[in-house]
């Protein structure tokens, strides 16, 4: 049958696919928008079969606060840079990390395939598989959701900030513990989006010193002993360089110890203790999140 320019125009505006394939798929269907669109997701899929061997070592990570109790995080991957960088993969990896909001199961960073996200689904109904699927035919790369991550301390019990960074190349959740309100409150989320500047920059491991495995720390110790113990000194001198270095380990590893990088005179621990001040509330960092585009799992 004969379709219409407007016809495709139509379901190039619906699903993002290219001219012709829309085309194609309106003539495959009979001019049927649903079996258009069907047809898409198929062909989707099919390329997405093709591609499975191909990397998708570049993307974008995007950032979200449902509320000042709720944050959320996904990394997208695809095949290239200039992909990336276009408004139409941004808009895609916001539409996916809506997905995420409400999701009490997730708690911290998770691998998508370890919450079955391609089984979610959208506001309209589709599932994330079928998403995906629909965006490889439209793009015609791989497109991968790899990780995310929800912090979700709930209102009034706490306080989430956000930070992307780099072109969406880092993106950072922290969550604090207060009892702030109103403007108070607000004032904490400006101070943990700083915070959260502070982890995507200094990249620390850990949020306290209370959070380090024990097996670490005596690692770190006999590797301190061992250096000390090769200068002569005595032993109760030995321990005390072991205790200093330990305290400088701390203060790179450990969020709240580390040196804030807007202000050197300050500790990021100083740095919320003056906020707690001012708005007259306890505030208390007590974890974050940092994904950085194309790093392991296990980073």
């Amino acid at each position: 049958m004969e379709v219409t320019a407007a016809q495709v125009k139509a379901l190039r505006e619906k699903t993002g696919a290219g001219m012709m394939d829309c085309k194609v798929a309106l003539q495959s269907a009979n001019g049927d928008m649903e079996g258009a669109v069907k047809h898409l997701r198929e062909k989707g899929l099919a390329t997405a079969a093709k591609r499975a061997g191909r990397v998708a070592a570049e993307g974008v990570i995007v950032a979200q606060r449902v509320s000042s109790g709720e944050g959320v995080l996904l990394e997208l991957n695809c095949e290239t840079d200039f992909v990336a960088k276009t408004p139409q993969f941004s808009e895609l990896a916001n539409q996916l990390a809506g997905v995420l909001h409400g999701l009490s199961s997730l708690e911290g960073a998770a691998d998508t395939a370890d919450i079955d996200f391609a089984e979610k689904k959208l506001p309209n109904g589709v599932t994330v598989g079928d998403k995906i699927a629909e965006s490889i035919a439209a793009i015609g790369e791989s497109v991968v959701p790899r990780r995310v991550a929800r912090l979700a301390p709930g209102e009034g019990k706490g306080v989430v900030g956000s930070y992307v960074h780099a072109g969406g190349k880092i993106g950072v959740l922290v969550e604090a513990k207060t009892t702030a309100t109103g403007a108070s409150a607000e004032d904490v989320e400006k101070l943990l989006r700083d915070v959260a500047m502070q982890v995507a920059a200094a990249n620390p491991r850990f949020a306290r010193r209370e959070e380090i495995p024990e097996s670490e720390l005596e690692k770190e110790r006999e590797i301190y002993r061992g250096q000390a113990g090769q200068t002569g000194k005595p032993a109760q001198v030995v321990e005390k360089i072991v205790a200093g270095k330990l305290e400088k380990f701390y203060a790179e590893t450990c969020l709240v110890e580390q040196e804030y990088i807007r202000d050197s005179s300050l500790t990021v621990s100083k740095l919320v203790q003056d906020v707690s001040k001012k708005v007259g509330a306890p505030v208390e960092v007590t974890r974050f999140v940092r994904l950085q585009l194309g790093e392991s799992s296990e980073s």
